[in-house]
């Protein structure tokens, strides 16, 4: 089929859109307190319809979605991540990766799981189907789930909303939690809501962009 919805734009437009994309999305951090008020659900719906226009490998679309908002599944979600945690803060961590992470003040302690009005967790799918005749292989799955993500995280900042991205060791404790079947790995956690009145941050920097870019 041809092309459809493809307009191509005056270089000055393309330019200025790049630059404030730019603008933006350099503005976009990561934030670990959060404000208990309720998100519109359509934004989240929506960023998570985003997400789904990912490119993946073979157009399998190697991802599931789930957002949760009830106060239990938060609090079990908590209390599972909070275990493997306190395992891998307590002796499991190397100690390059400890002393990396200190100027960031994080532990073992996860109240945002509990007090963010939504997580989003996301699943990685090896294969479709459950059966042996009905079960095919997927391709470039971790590529595709991080494009897929790397988008949601986009869409969700342009919206207004903060995101942390929080990946405990293991996690096949989400399978469960969130009744999602064994065949799906759990990818990460998306924390999603408004930052927390007054909340701070690390003071970091990002590198040069002569020092990760290359024109040949």
């Amino acid at each position: 089929m041809p092309l459809d919805g493809y307009e191509r734009i005056p270089i000055e437009d393309m330019q200025d859109r790049a630059r404030e994309f730019y603008r933006e999305m350099s503005l976009r951090r990561s934030v670990r307190d959060f404000s208990e008020e309720a998100v519109p659900r359509e934004v989240i719906e929506y960023s998570l319809r985003v997400a789904g226009t990912a490119p993946s490998g073979a157009n399998r679309q190697p991802w599931h979605f789930v957002v949760a908002e009830s106060r239990e599944t938060k609090q079990r979600i908590r209390a599972a991540a909070e275990r493997e945690e306190l395992a891998f803060y307590g002796g499991r961590a190397p100690d390059e990766w400890l002393q990396a992470i200190r100027p960031f003040g994080t532990n073992a302690e996860k109240p945002y799981l509990e007090k963010a009005p939504a997580i989003i967790a996301v699943f990685a799918q090896t294969y479709r189907g459950e059966g042996d005749e009905s079960k095919s292989k997927n391709y470039y799955v971790n590529e595709s789930v991080g494009l897929a993500c790397g988008l949601l995280i986009s869409s969700l900042h342009l919206c207004g909303l903060a995101c942390l991205v929080h990946t405990p060791s293991p996690m096949r404790f989400l399978n469960e939690i969130l009744d999602r079947p064994q065949s799906e790995r759990p990818y990460l956690l998306l924390i999603v809501g408004y930052p927390a009145s007054g909340v701070r941050v690390p003071v970091i920097s990002r590198r040069p962009f002569a020092e990760f870019v290359t024109f040949r």
